[in-house]
């Protein structure tokens, strides 16, 4: 299941505080800051596709993602790969050095990343 660019930006809150009360959540967001409800829903919805829950104390609700960040953007990234790459890496791979304007030193990175994942193969 997917969320929503809303409800991935509240997620994106979520994960960074890894915790947090309906206020913490408002305080987080730039102005300007969405209603109380709004949130409120964005997280009904949220607990109902198994991305958050939360824990009660008295009135308040203290939410937290029950999806990690990786995992969530992994799984994006993947499904991009299927649909617009014919489930290519290396088409993205080819894609992504071509197109995002990244420096030398930025490629060179990559390249050290990915020769030390084949020396772990």
């Amino acid at each position: 299941m997917q969320l929503s660019k809303t409800e991935e930006q509240l997620m994106q809150h979520l994960w960074k505080l890894e915790k947090a009360f309906m206020k913490d959540l408002l305080d987080i967001y730039p102005e300007p800051k969405p209603a109380t409800t709004t949130v409120a829903t964005l997280l009904k919805r949220m607990i109902g596709k198994g991305f958050v829950n939360y824990k009660t104390y008295g009135k308040s609700r203290e939410y937290y993602p029950l999806v990690k960040k990786e995992d969530y953007f992994s799984k994006h990234v993947n499904g991009l790969i299927k649909t617009f790459f014919n489930d290519s890496a290396s088409q993205f791979a080819s894609f992504f050095t071509r197109k995002t304007d990244l420096t030398k030193a930025e490629l060179e990175d990559l390249k050290a990343i990915i020769d030390k994942e084949i020396k772990n193969l």
